[in-house]
């Protein structure tokens, strides 16, 4: 189980690999996942290398050799270089409906009540409807937990996400804290202090200062299966 940064750099360095033949710098992985520091990098290269996703070789600059890879990335690169196939219409809906409707991918499970690891590998699609999508990037979460049931968000809910590195007071937001842990919850910002807000008296608003949260996305729909 990878959070986002984590995925991000092991693909970015097995594309690097892929079409150089040599792994990227410190720096261009620094840029790349735009982070501030290089040490950041080198947080994230430990953490991949103690699952054994990469090796670091001795006595060699820039020497990282990748090991393996998530299924659901390996299954992704393969698909790249797969013959493209039409979308079907999704079987239970109507074919004007199903003609405005995009694929999202499900990037896992969020926590709506304690703070967990975001799963950033594609676990499946789901079918959304275009009128709940605007400009931008957009990904579909499930939900685990009950803090935000007094804003609608149920346990079990798909939220559908705009990928966005900024939010408003008020707005419901993936925040990923310290590079490990993302939750769904309402954000708020008080100078430079961040509140992460649940929609459930049962659970605290927790303080952080704005260097600790990440705001990954902002919540622009939901869907419900009965």
């Amino acid at each position: 189980m990878l959070t986002r940064k984590q995925s991000d750099l092991l693909e970015f360095i097995h594309r690097r690999i892929k079409a150089d033949g040599v792994p990227p710098s410190f720096d261009e992985m620094k840029d790349a996942l735009d982070l501030r520091s290089k040490s950041g990098i080198h947080r994230l290269i430990t953490a991949l290398e103690e699952r054994g996703f990469i090796r670091r070789l001795a006595h060699r600059a820039r020497a990282l050799e990748i090991l393996k890879l998530p299924e659901a990335m390996e299954a992704r690169f393969a698909a790249e270089h797969a013959a493209p196939e039409p979308d079907p219409k999704p079987a239970d809906m109507p074919a004007e409906i199903a003609a405005l409707a995009m694929n999202l991918p499900v990037m896992g499970r969020i926590a709506a009540g304690v703070p967990i690891s975001a799963i950033s590998e594609v676990s499946h699609e789901i079918a959304v409807p275009g009128t709940m999508l605007g400009s931008g990037n957009h990904y579909a979460l499930e939900v685990r937990g009950d803090s935000m049931i007094q804003a609608g968000i149920n346990d079990g809910d798909v939220v559908v996400i705009r990928e966005t590195g900024t939010a408003d007071n008020g707005d419901i937001v993936v925040a990923l804290i310290e590079d490990q842990e993302a939750t769904l919850k309402r954000f708020r910002r008080n100078g430079k202090r961040i509140a992460l807000e649940a929609a459930n008296p049962a659970y605290e608003t927790r303080i952080y200062s704005d260097e600790q949260v990440r705001v990954q996305g902002r919540l622009v729909g939901l869907i419900r299966s009965y």
